[in-house]
């Protein structure tokens, strides 16, 4: 089983995105795939139309009550894909955990304990902040993909997270390593996505994903109709990219998936050559080192404070005003 954390600390870069539409690509791939949300806007939840009850579980009850999260599993109406979905209850949960030993391992126990072989996958995607439930994702999963809008201030972000992944590596999971760098919202007009890309490559190498992720007006409307970009727009670009990051996934992990024909002869693959909204192919990889300036000096950080307990260990809080 391969767990992935999709993060980043910046908002509105195809976090929530990629963790959906990755997840789609590699289940209709035949791949078993569990989507976990760890957004208190519920934003993955939403997306894929999964709705809950006043009383029916969710990730926030795996942390604060210790329920499996087999119990909170939702399956989506595509087969192979689930979702552990969150609530609103997920916005207080690190001031109520805030004394709790061991706190930043909770949802590395609730992974380990799921049935083993029953998926192949576990996708998690976070908020856009550094605090405890980013913490868990670093200490859940071993591989980090990190989505990268291509302008200047993503790359002093992208330094700064990369050096508290260090910081958490050393200290709690010395197995934590930055995976995956996928570029997002990139725009193929521009020499600015061109120079990002090139310094990005020349510090992270192989790490930068081949696969990019265009500026495309489908994904931004798929979650408006409760859909991935397959079931939404399956010949647009952005379904052409994440199809291209789940195929370049599996073919880095050896194990190529072929693609199932139907009688006639025709897959249901998105069209490699999209018309609907076509837009120019993502730029090639660059050939050999690139030489570029050093990322933005570094900027200090320091380590994450225990917030303040309020003596409460058992009880549920409920935030007063849900997060939108």
């Amino acid at each position: 089983m391969r767990v992935v954390a999709i993060l980043n600390q910046k908002g509105g870069v195809g976090k929530t995105t990629t963790a959906v539409n990755l997840g789609a690509a590699l289940a209709r791939r035949g791949r078993r795939v569990l989507l976990i949300d760890m957004d208190p806007q519920c934003n993955l939840t939403d997306h894929l139309g999964v709705d809950l009850d006043e009383d029916a579980p969710s990730v926030y009850d795996v942390l604060a009550s210790g329920i499996t999260l087999e119990e909170t599993i939702r399956p989506t109406a595509t087969e192979g894909l689930d979702v552990a979905p969150a609530d609103e209850d997920l916005a207080g949960v690190e001031v109520e955990m805030a004394g709790w030993p061991g706190r930043e391992a909770l949802l590395r126990k609730a992974i380990h304990a799921l049935p083993e072989g029953r998926y192949d996958w576990v996708i998690v995607d976070y908020p856009p902040s550094l605090g405890l439930l980013s913490l868990n994702a670093m200490a859940a999963c071993p591989e980090i993909f990190i989505t990268l809008q291509t302008e200047y201030f993503a790359l002093r972000g992208l330094g700064q997270l990369a050096r508290i992944v260090e910081m958490v590596r050393s200290g709690i999971h010395p197995e934590l390593r930055i995976a995956g760098i996928l570029p997002t919202l990139v725009s193929p007009v521009t020499n600015l996505a061109r120079e990002v890309l090139e310094e990005v490559r020349a510090h992270f190498g192989d790490r930068v994903f081949t696969t990019r992720i265009r500026q495309n007006v489908r994904l931004a409307e798929a979650p408006g109709h409760q859909q991935h970009i397959f079931d939404y727009a399956p010949h647009s670009a952005g379904a052409h990219d994440y199809e291209a990051l789940a195929e370049e996934l599996l073919r880095s992990s050896g194990i190529p998936e072929p693609v199932e024909e139907d009688a006639n002869g025709s897959s249901d693959r998105p069209d490699p050559h999209p018309t609907a909204d076509a837009v120019v192919p993502p730029p090639g990889r660059p050939e050999g080192p690139v030489e570029g300036p050093p990322l933005p000096k570094e900027v200090e950080i320091k380590p994450l404070p225990d917030a303040p307990t309020n003596g409460k260990s058992g009880e549920r809080p409920r935030p007063e005003s849900p997060t939108s």
